[in-house]
C-alpha cells in the first residue's frame, strides 16, 4: 500500500513539473531610462516644492496731476474764480476801444497767476465779453464791443496767456449793468468782462 502512495505522489509531482514547464512565460519589460536632466532641472528638483504664487495685483492708475488733466479740479477752479473776481472790468471812453490806464491796471491785477494756471490746463478757456452803452445802432455797438474785447485779449496774450484760450464775444448794448440814461450809467456799460467757460 505504501508503494502505491509513493507512486501516486511521484506521479503528482511529475504532472506539476510538466504543467509548470508548459506555462506561458510573461515577458518582463523595464521602463525606458529617463532623459538626462540639465543642471537647472536638477537644482529645481532638489528644492522643496513651493506653493504657486498669485499673479501680482493690478496697480491702480496714478492720480492725474494738474499737468495731465484737461480741466482744473474744483480747488483750482475756485482759485480762478477768485482771480477773475479781483480782475475788475476794464472800462472804455465813449466810442473808443483803446485801453485806458485804469483799464490796463484792472487787467494786470492777477494776470500773472492766471497765466500760470492757464498754462497747466490748455483746454480751459476764458471768454472776454465786449459791452457798450445804449447809444448807437445795434450793429455798430456789436462791432465796437468786439473791438473792445480784442483790445483786452491782445493785452492778455501779451502777458503770456495763449490766444486760443481766450475766445471773444460781443454783446453790444444787449447786456447793460445799468439802466439809467446818463453818463455815469453809460460809463459802467462801456466795458469788457472776463468769465470762465463751462466744460
Amino acid at each position: 500500500m505504501k508503494s502505491s502512495y509513493k507512486v501516486a505522489w511521484v506521479a503528482l509531482a511529475a504532472v506539476s513539473l510538466i504543467s509548470a514547464g508548459c506555462a506561458k512565460k510573461v515577458a518582463v519589460t523595464t521602463p525606458p531610462p529617463l532623459p538626462p536632466s540639465t543642471p537647472a532641472q536638477a537644482a529645481a528638483a532638489s528644492r522643496p516644492s513651493q506653493p504657486q504664487s498669485r499673479p501680482p495685483a493690478a496697480r491702480p492708475a496714478p492720480a492725474q496731476t494738474a499737468q495731465t488733466q484737461r480741466y482744473p479740479n474744483a480747488v483750482t477752479r475756485a482759485r480762478i474764480d477768485e482771480l477773475l473776481a479781483r480782475i475788475q472790468d476794464a472800462y472804455f471812453d465813449y466810442d473808443r476801444h483803446s485801453l485806458r490806464p485804469d483799464a490796463l491796471k484792472a487787467l494786470e491785477g492777477d494776470s500773472a497767476e492766471l497765466r500760470e494756471i492757464m498754462a497747466q490746463f490748455p483746454a480751459f478757456k476764458l471768454t472776454i465779453e465786449g459791452h457798450c452803452d445804449e447809444r448807437g445802432s445795434a450793429e455798430y455797438n456789436m462791432a465796437l464791443g468786439d473791438a473792445r474785447a480784442k483790445a483786452a485779449k491782445d493785452y492778455l496774450v501779451g502777458v503770456g496767456i495763449p490766444a486760443d484760450q481766450l475766445p471773444l464775444i460781443s454783446y453790444g448794448k444787449e447786456k447793460p449793468v445799468c439802466d439809467e440814461h446818463d453818463e455815469a450809467c453809460w460809463q459802467k456799460n462801456r466795458r469788457i468782462h472776463i468769465v470762465a467757460m463751462a466744460k
